[in-house]
This record gives structure tokens, C-alpha cells and sequence, in this order.
């Protein structure tokens, strides 16, 4: 008999405890400065109804509501990550809903601007690149974050047929460039792709072997802006030379899409690298025919300055 009434009196003890954590919990919930304000705004909501989704009221209140107790979205305490509460009064019945916070907006964004970005082994810290980490006033690469700006500025509900090319030494940030374009144009809603060349040559030939060449000649004609970037520092046949990056920058030209180029050399330069092919064919009048194509549908930008990866 003894160990039943000692066990009676712990579950009273217990209980009474319980019972003291929970109407010490309802008091703090229905004082807190977010049932207050809740009671203001609906003056006819009765402390029946208050108690009744005091859980509700209880989840609402020990939340975030604008990520104030937040280090950041990934550190986000709320049941739902990146979501803040919100509640809803209809007919003595409270609700609780849960909207999207600024910084799960901002993610999102972020998200879609970097979706319209396609890339082919092109470097993380390019795919990053943005406007403001250019020094404006560096003069050796005045001219070049000139024309970049008046590219942005000028952009309208159509895009302009050409693009730039940017030229000069190893490492001075023509790629760097690219992506500060493609991530401006990203934020504009506006889809790109950027290549690197040598990847890209070798792409198209291990494409051959599971025959998606087409599919992605196709889709490199047909994307709104596409990137080139390091043209020229590819070891390519003749074939890819007239097949593949003529018939492409051909597309374009005739559809008035407009191609970005970075390159370590001028057009005059590259014309003269592309005369050649691996093979040791000289062929100038194609080559010729490239660099005019490129002409069409670029404005030469020189990019000069320090080596940035030294």
C-alpha cells in the first residue's frame, strides 16, 4: 500500500507542477506584448477564445517575426526555416499563418538571378562577380568599366545586337567582366551563358560521342546573351573553326543576339592565331571570316592593368 501512496503523491507533486508551468506559461503568453496588440486590434476577441489557442498564441509569440532573434537565414529559429509567423482573427477563431522573411525573399531572388546563369567551367568567383567590386576609378581599366556601365545603362525591353570584346594581357579581369555583365542581365530577368573556350572545343568533341552535338550547338545559337570567354587560347581543327563557332556566331548575327567575348588578344591577333589550325593548314580568308563575324556582333573594349593572379 505504501508504494501506491508514495507514487499518488508524486503524480500530484508532478502534476501540481505541471499545472503550475502551464498557467505560468498562459500568463506569460496572454501579457505578452503580441496578444496586447492582438486584443487592440480585435477588441471583441474574448480571453475564452485567447485561452482556447493559447498553443497557437504560445508557438507565435516565442518566434521570430522579423528575424530579430536571427544570426541569418541558415541560423533561422522558427519552426519553418525562413518563414515568419503571422496571425489571422476570423469570428472568435485565430489562425496562424506563415509568410516568406526578407532574408528567405532575398534568398530566393538570389536563387532565380543565379538559375538564369548557365555555365560551362567557368570559375565561382566569376559566377559571382558584380559592378561594385570593379574599381571605377582604376585608369588602366577605365575605358573598359566605362563601356560596361553605358552596356547596363543603355539595356531597354530589348536587347542590344551586340556585345562587347574584351581585350589585353593574362590576368587583368576580362573574365571578371563577364560575369559582373551576366549577373547585371540576371537581375534584369534576362538569361545568359558563359563558356570557356578550350572546355568548350573539347565539350563538342565528347559530345560526338553520345550525340548530343546538336542539341547543344542548338542551344548555344539560341540563348539571349551568350559569353566566350578566353577565345582564342583553344587548340581547335578546322572543322570546329567553320562548323561550330562559325555556324554559331553566323546564328546570332543574322538573329541580332548579342555574344560578350574576353580573349589575350586583339581582333587583328586573333585573326592571325586563327589562320592557323592544329594540323598547321593556313587558312586566312576563314579566319578572316570569323574575326568579321566577331566585328558584327561586339565592340572591341581594351582591358589593361596589373595581373590580378600573380
Amino acid at each position: 500500500m505504501e508504494p501506491i501512496q508514495r507514487s499518488l503523491q508524486k503524480w500530484m507533486k508532478d502534476n501540481k507542477q505541471f499545472q503550475k508551468r502551464m498557467n505560468h506559461m498562459q500568463e506569460e503568453v496572454l501579457h505578452s506584448p503580441e496578444v496586447q496588440q492582438l486584443k487592440e486590434k480585435h477588441p471583441d476577441l474574448t480571453d475564452e477564445a485567447l485561452k482556447k489557442h493559447l498553443i497557437k498564441l504560445y508557438e507565435y509569440q516565442s518566434q521570430s517575426k522579423n528575424c530579430e532573434k536571427c544570426p541569418s537565414r541558415e541560423g533561422c529559429i522558427n519552426m519553418l526555416k525562413g518563414y515568419v509567423p503571422r496571425l489571422e482573427v476570423e469570428d472568435q477563431e485565430i489562425k496562424l499563418a506563415y509568410d516568406k522573411c526578407v532574408r528567405q525573399k532575398k534568398y530566393e531572388q538570389q536563387e532565380k538571378q543565379q538559375s538564369l546563369i548557365k555555365s560551362l567551367h567557368i570559375p565561382r568567383e566569376t559566377l559571382e562577380a558584380t559592378l561594385d567590386r570593379i574599381d571605377p576609378h582604376d585608369p588602366a581599366r577605365g575605358q573598359a568599366v566605362k563601356e560596361t556601365l553605358q552596356y547596363i545603362r543603355n539595356l531597354g525591353d530589348e536587347l542590344p545586337p551586340k556585345g562587347l570584346y574584351f581585350h589585353g594581357p593574362f590576368g587583368v579581369g576580362k573574365t571578371f567582366f563577364l560575369g559582373a555583365i551576366a549577373n547585371e542581365l540576371s537581375e534584369k530577368g534576362i538569361p545568359s551563358m558563359l563558356i570557356y573556350m578550350p572546355e568548350f572545343v573539347r565539350e563538342i568533341k565528347n559530345s560526338i560521342k553520345d550525340d548530343s552535338m546538336s542539341e547543344k550547338i542548338q542551344a548555344f545559337k539560341e540563348t539571349p546573351v551568350l559569353m566566350l570567354d578566353d577565345i582564342g587560347a583553344e587548340s581547335q581543327s578546322a572543322w570546329f573553326r567553320d562548323e561550330i563557332l562559325g555556324s554559331i556566331l553566323q546564328y546570332r548575327m543574322m538573329e541580332r543576339l548579342p555574344v560578350f567575348f574576353s580573349s589575350n588578344y586583339s581582333l587583328d591577333d586573333l585573326e592571325k592565331v586563327m589562320m592557323t589550325s592544329n594540323r598547321g593548314d593556313v587558312e586566312k580568308v576563314k579566319a578572316q571570316r570569323i574575326t568579321e563575324r566577331i566585328r558584327q556582333l561586339s565592340t572591341t573594349v581594351v582591358v589593361n592593368g596589373e595581373n590580378r593572379r600573380s
